[in-house]
């Protein structure tokens, strides 16, 4: 079982980069749009489109902790090998992928043209298969889950008939 100091700084944690990231939400992506009326007109396109998916990926984070904050509560109170948990760890499997994503679409807007070196698109794509690769190892953790919920489910059934047998 998590002990309770664990429990309190995992929150914490989580507080503090809920309230860093609606700070980039409300701060620094207004500044960001204000330095990026500044690109010269062959490059105004990408203004927005890179707007959104700055806000779209911040979100991703923020589904990730709403959900990891969750899962905390359910450990600290025993229910984490449930069926219910597996609602929050498909969120964050989600959340996660679309955060791929969202990396391989900066890489697709910023491939035309000469807007930053092609070196640079090619690290986009590499930090997108690099999240691809998060989600891959919470897919592996979701089914330990399921196999920790299978277990249980068996050992209380067993336990079930031990107990009519006694």
């Amino acid at each position: 079982m998590m002990g309770k100091l664990t429990v309190l700084t995992l929150r914490a944690m989580l507080v503090a980069l809920l309230a860093g990231s609606v700070f980039v939400q409300t701060a620094m992506v207004p500044l960001l749009a204000i330095d990026l009326e500044a690109l010269n007109a062959d490059l105004a396109h990408l203004r927005t489109p890179f707007l959104v998916i700055t806000v779209l990926g911040v979100v991703t984070v923020q589904v990730v902790l709403v959900c990891v904050w969750r899962l905390a509560t359910m450990v600290r109170r025993g229910t984490v090998f449930s069926h219910a948990a597996f609602r929050y760890v498909d969120v964050v499997i989600g959340a996660i992928v679309a955060a791929a994503f969202l990396m391989f679409a900066l890489g697709v807007i910023l491939a035309p043209g000469d807007p930053v070196p092609p070196g640079m698109v090619l690290l986009i794509g590499g930090a997108g298969v690099a999240i691809l690769g998060v989600a891959l190892i919470v897919l592996v953790l979701r089914m330990l889950l399921a196999q920790a919920v299978a277990r249980d489910v068996e050992a209380a059934q067993m336990q079930a008939e031990l107990d009519e047998v006694i």
